[in-house]
């Protein structure tokens, strides 16, 4: 997994707001932007920016594509905190 890119797509608040929207099940770019006051290219740039993290996929269902949280690199990553933070040990 690239960090780099993963944390370069979390440090965007309206990333993460999409990330907490989808967290609710698969919805619709459509859907999506209908949260936010901006234009469908600028949610469909964060969208792409979150599927280049592996942090989002897609799938079509006729003339729709749904995106869908990747739970897996969210578990990876708070496992590689997890790894970070170590164990109480004694120095």
């Amino acid at each position: 997994m690239a960090f780099a890119e993963t944390f370069k797509a979390l440090s965007d608040p309206v990333r993460r707001s999409i990330l907490e929207l989808l967290k609710k099940g698969p919805l619709s770019a459509g859907e999506i932007g209908s949260h936010f006051d901006m234009t469908g290219a600028t949610i469909s740039y964060h969208l792409k920016m979150l599927k280049q993290a592996d942090l989002v996929f897609e799938s079509r269902e006729g003339n729709y594509i749904y995106y869908q949280l990747n739970t897996t690199v969210l578990e990876e990553i708070m496992l590689w905190f997890s790894e970070l933070k170590g164990g109480d040990q004694d120095a």
